[in-house]
């Protein structure tokens, strides 16, 4: 499968990323990750070894909102990397996770 190739301004990126740093500050973000929940496995993760990932990247498009965000494990967000939500389901069913 060929990914969607989306080009994004360089300031568009800077921008995105400044929203992110702002919202890991945030009263929300910091309920989010006290539940010790990864987003993508289930399992229980440190609230502070939990990373912000983008649903959608933004290398693809995505933004830094709160429905655009979640809290996962280090080893989801590192296996994850830019792929989209149905990548990423695809991926983890070819690897029996589903």
């Amino acid at each position: 499968m060929e990914p969607f190739s989306f080009t994004l301004d360089e300031t568009d990126v800077k921008r995105e990323r400044q929203k992110a740093r702002e919202l890991r500050g945030s009263q929300w973000w910091k309920r989010r990750c006290a539940k010790g929940v990864c987003y993508y496995c289930g399992r229980q993760t440190p609230p502070k070894e939990l990373t912000m990932d983008h649903i959608v990247p933004i290398s693809r498009g995505g933004k830094s909102t709160k429905n655009n965000t979640a809290p996962v494990c280090k080893e989801c967000n590192n296996k994850k990397k830019h792929l989209l939500p149905m990548e990423w389901e695809e991926y983890l069913e070819k690897i029996g996770f589903h």
